[in-house]
């Protein structure tokens, strides 16, 4: 701005000093404004006039912040000198220097136009502040958490790297000895078969500094064949020690660089590790505010664990890939599992079997090192030994607790998932050991048992088999190894591994013949890669690291890998995790589209089997026909509380009568009514009702109402509700009625309260009214009518069928019937005679009755006539007691009057109107507890016994069977796993 309105002025002095010809002044630039004139020239003579210092603020202008710059304001030139000739040529100038607010506006108004441009330009631009989301916040904190200018530093220089480079001009003249080396069917073609089948071995070797270093051993090698075979045509000693010397330092050379890109590789994988971690803990805490999606071997395990609910024999259906881990018992296989896992996680014990069921462990990438059940949803964290310990005690338990009795193994699968930072994404099966004797304490199958399981899970065409060998052990003793070449005989899903080769290198006299192993030249099983690993010193207390430390110490150090015996992508755990999880991910794209498709086809058949089947029904598998079922006998338990207090009381009193009528008849009426008179009948009846109450009465009054709410319960769980009535739930609701009645108890303070309260209602002998009166007539006559008819009956088959039912029905008497017939008619003479005859026989009546009867040549036991004279005298009894009660029906009158001046005594009326109401009372108060709180307490003890059936698999299986169930739970099992296998493998084409 201070620069435009120079040269404005500048221009104007011009023009003014060429337009004012012609008049007299000193000098053209005394004309010009003192401002103008001190910018031309600085060092213009001027003893009065000099240039004031410019105050100017300045002010940082940024893009971002978009903050508007001050205006730089001149001080005011003041100066006294002023030419009285050229004044008004001064005016002139000052007036025309406001030329420059013009330009000025004109800058105003163009950054004004600009800006509302911008403006406009911006309104058009879509709004992408809902699409923060898709790049996550820490990309842009990423320069605040990794130190890239330490990585870049930690790289090591050009310079560097060419010293530790190899002569690449003397390897290049051995490139053609190389080709052969890598030739089709040459040596070296088996020992690169490890992890490249099936890949380009140019592009596999090349890759990453692995194969950089492979490459470099593989030329060091050939140099140093071509060395040796020099030095052999060479005469000269001097240059045999001078080419050993050099291979010797070209494979120290190598070395060293290994170490140091071995060194280089672990601190930028830890870095990374740390950084993922922190990456998952972040998007695990929500910081994106969206819910994640399971991870692929996460959709891919549910997966498998459905298919191993469904499929348990694991027939051509369950095609879907697995890594199968088989070996020799003690062979390391759990300890090749830990070591993938990172984490000491499965029993262990010296010599002993500790696999004894298949063990699903499915390893995924997690901010935090844990480990969970699928069935439970208890975390152990394994970085806390007490949890490991935890883990490893749970485990061995649920072995055990699958191992059914009189069995060594188990053929059930315990799923376990394992998620931390690092891992590598896969699914592994850990198999029990293969054997070769059965040992005292295993069952006699045991051996064939463990056979039948591992070839169940290797005949699986997509099942990756990692076949662990004992390397301390002599190779002929492998049983593992014949069975997997029977199952994969051309070794295309096979990895072969060795372990313990610390001990291998140590016990073994020919270290060639673990390099023939590596090789596949030793066994006659083919593999797709061979390893060798270090699983420890054979300590359970290592940790996973101290383990790492020591197989990268021994394998660093090892003659094996020094003389090239084996190759680095050959050797430890790390190596091995990371081929394995590339087979199997290569496995599962190449068929898991193919087992879909399997699945579809399936769904098909089925459904359309169920259409043709159950045209009108629901497809309702277990789990929902047992709710439906649940909801049904709920609302049947719901409809005790319906039932009418009336129908309660009926029933409560009918059956407390029929229940106690034998001991009211037999041990207090009849004592008592064998008394003199009145006043000892009443006094021998209060005895025998006290007594029967304390002891006897509350606990059959119990029982009958708990008889009473079973039956009405039986009634509603058992009744058929007409067309509705589904026969497939028949089976539940008998067990789950039975395990209720078990369950349930009265309560014990029932008896206490209802003794005190029948005893009460005994004692009352006032009878108010006449309708009562007639009532307890009427009781009492229906209780003697049906004892009489039961005593009738009883005769009858004593004595056999009278002469009626013997003419018309052409049947007779046994000799036993004509026995007690004569015995009969003679007792029956007895009573005539005597009316008043007392309830028992005299010795000498029985006696006398004996000889009659033998004078009639009818020999008689004195047991025979005393047993027929019970049921005889019974019969008399009761008609006698008929007929009184007739009698008594216009007796109330006098019961009012207490009987006085009356011969008629009605007591046994009073006795049966107290046992009338005693019933009533008593039916009252079972039907209030009932109604109350034992119809409750049965919902409750109904609704945990269906809670427990629930959860109870076997229970469902068994109580709910049948052909339409079966195809509802395959049907939907089906569905299930075609539905998650759709959407693992769009997951999976998402990945790529």
């Amino acid at each position: 701005m201070w620069r435009t309105r120079v040269a404005a002025a500048c221009v104007i002095c011009r023009s003014l000093a060429n337009s004012s010809c012609g008049i007299k002044r000193k000098s053209p630039l005394q004309n010009l404004h003192l401002v103008s004139r001190s910018i031309h020239h600085p060092h213009y003579p001027s003893a009065k006039f000099q240039r004031p210092p410019l105050r100017i603020s300045l002010q940082q202008f940024s893009s971002l912040n978009r903050l508007p710059l001050h205006k730089t304001k001149l001080l005011n030139v003041k100066h006294g000198y002023q030419s009285h000739r050229n004044f008004w040529l001064a005016r002139l100038a000052s007036r025309l220097l406001r030329v420059r607010y013009l330009i000025l506006g004109s800058a105003v108004g163009g950054g004004y136009t600009a800006k509302k441009t911008y403006e406009q330009w911006k309104d058009m631009m879509p709004d992408l502040e809902d699409y923060k989301w898709i790049v996550p916040d820490f990309i842009w904190e990423l320069d605040e958490l990794v130190d890239f200018e330490k990585l870049l530093k930690a790289l090591p220089d050009a310079d560097d790297l060419a010293k530790l480079m190899p002569d690449f001009d003397k390897i290049g003249e051995s490139l053609a000895s190389l080709k052969g080396f890598l030739s089709p069917g040459s040596p070296g073609e088996t020992a690169f078969r490890a992890t490249d089948q099936g890949y380009d071995n140019d592009k596999q070797f090349k890759k990453g500094l692995l194969g950089e270093l492979i490459l470099l051993q593989q030329q060091i090698q050939q140099h140093e064949e071509e060395a040796r075979r020099a030095a052999g045509f060479s005469s000269q000693q001097k240059r045999k020690v001078s080419d050993k010397e050099k291979i010797d330092q070209l494979q120290e050379e190598l070395l060293r660089t290994q170490l140091k890109y071995q060194r280089m590789l672990e601190r930028l994988e830890k870095e990374n590790k740390e950084l993922r971690k922190l990456v998952l803990q972040r998007d695990d805490k929500g910081i994106h505010q969206r819910k994640l999606k399971k991870s692929l071997i996460d959709m891919y395990s549910e997966v498998l664990d459905i298919l191993s609910d469904y499929d348990a024999s694991y027939n051509t259906q369950d095609h879907l890939p697995r890594v199968v881990v088989v070996g020799d018992q003690s062979a390391g296989k759990t300890s090749v599992l830990e070591m993938i896992a990172q984490a000491r996680i499965f029993p262990r014990g010296s010599g002993e079997m500790m696999t004894r069921s298949p063990v699903k462990v499915t390893l995924s990438e997690g901010p935090h090192h844990v480990a969970l059940f699928k069935d439970s949803s208890r975390e152990f964290d394994l970085t806390k030994e007490e949890d490991l310990a935890a883990l490893r005690n749970e485990i061995e338990i649920r072995m055990r607790n699958s191992v059914k009795e009189g069995c060594t193994v188990s053929t059930e699968t315990i799923s376990l998932s394992v998620k931390g930072p690092g891992l590598q994404r896969m699914v592994l099966v850990d198999l029990p050991g293969v054997i070769s004797t059965v040992t005292s304490g295993m069952a006699p199958d045991t051996k064939e048992t463990i056979f039948s399981i591992s070839k169940a899970y290797m005949q699986n065409p997509n099942a990756i088999i990692l076949c662990i060998q004992d390397g301390s052990v002599d190779a002929e003793r492998s049983i593992v190894t014949d069975l997997v070449s029977q199952m994969d005989p051309q070794g295309k899903r096979t990895i072969f591994v060795l372990t313990k080769v610390d001990l291998a290198e140590k016990n073994v006299a020919s270290p060639n013949r673990i390099q023939q192993i590596i090789e596949g030249k030793l066994f006659p099983m083919k593999a797709l890669g061979y390893f060798a690993v270090v699983t420890g010193k054979g300590n359970s207390s290592e940790s996973i690291e101290s383990i790492k430390e020591y197989e990268e110490e021994f394998f660093q150090n090892s003659k094996l890998l020094k003389t090239s015996m084996l190759k680095a992508h050959q050797v430890t755990t790390k190596n091995l995790s990371l081929a394995v999880s590339d087979c199997f991910w290569k496995m599962v794209r190449e068929s898991v589209e193919q087992q879909a498709d399997a699945f579809k086809a399936t769904r098909f058949n089925l459904e359309t089997e169920w259409k043709n089947n159950y045209p009108r029904l629901r497809e309702l598998d277990r789990n929902e026909l047992f709710e439906k079922a649940k909801n049904e006998i709920l609302d049947e338990v719901i409809s005790l509380t319906q039932v009418t207090p009336k129908h309660w009381e009926e029933m409560l009193e009918k059956t407390l009568w029929e229940r106690v009528s034998t001991h009211v008849i037999e041990n207090i009426y009849l004592p008592a009514a064998q008394t003199a008179n009145s006043g000892t009948f009443n006094t021998t009846v209060d005895i025998k009702l006290k007594q029967w109450t304390d002891k006897q009465l509350p606990n059959k009054a119990v029982e009958v109402a708990w008889e009473t709410l079973q039956e009405e319960f039986s009634r509603f769980m058992t009744e058929k509700k007409g067309k509705e009535h589904d026969d497939i739930f028949d089976k539940l609701k008998q067990a789950v009625k039975e395990e209720t009645i078990k369950r349930h108890k009265w309560n014990e303070r029932a008896e206490d309260s209802l003794r005190v309260i029948q005893h009460n209602a005994l004692e009352d002998r006032s009878i108010s009214d006449k309708q009562q009166w007639d009532a307890a007539i009427h009781f009492m006559e229906e209780t003697l009518q049906s004892r009489l008819k039961d005593t009738e009956s009883v005769i009858e088959d004593m004595v056999g069928p009278d002469w009626k039912k013997r003419w018309l029905y052409w049947v007779g008497r046994t000799k036993e019937q004509n026995i007690r017939n004569e015995t009969k008619n003679e007792l029956e003479k007895l009573i005539k005679c005597n009316e008043d005859h007392p309830a028992y026989l005299a010795n000498d009546e029985v006696t006398t009755v004996r000889k009659n009867l033998e004078a009639r040549g009818v020999a008689v036991d004195p047991c025979l006539i005393k047993d027929t004279w019970h049921q005889i005298y019974r019969r008399y009894f009761l008609k006698s007691a008929l007929s009184h009660c007739n009698l008594c029906r216009r007796g109330f009158y006098y019961y009012q009057r207490h009987f006085v001046d009356s011969e008629l005594e009605c007591n046994d009326i009073v006795l049966f109107w107290r046992i009338q109401r005693m019933l009533a009372i008593t039916a009252n108060t079972l039907r209030q507890q009932l109604t109350n709180t034992e119809v409750r307490r049965l919902e409750k003890n109904v609704k945990e016994v269906l809670e427990d059936f629930a959860e109870d698999n076997e229970k469902k299986v068994m109580l709910l069977t049948g052909k339409r169930v079966q195809l509802a739970e395959d049907l939907k099992k089906v569905r299930e796993i075609q539905e998650k296998l759709e959407a693992f493998i769009e997951a999976l084409h998402q990945e790529k």
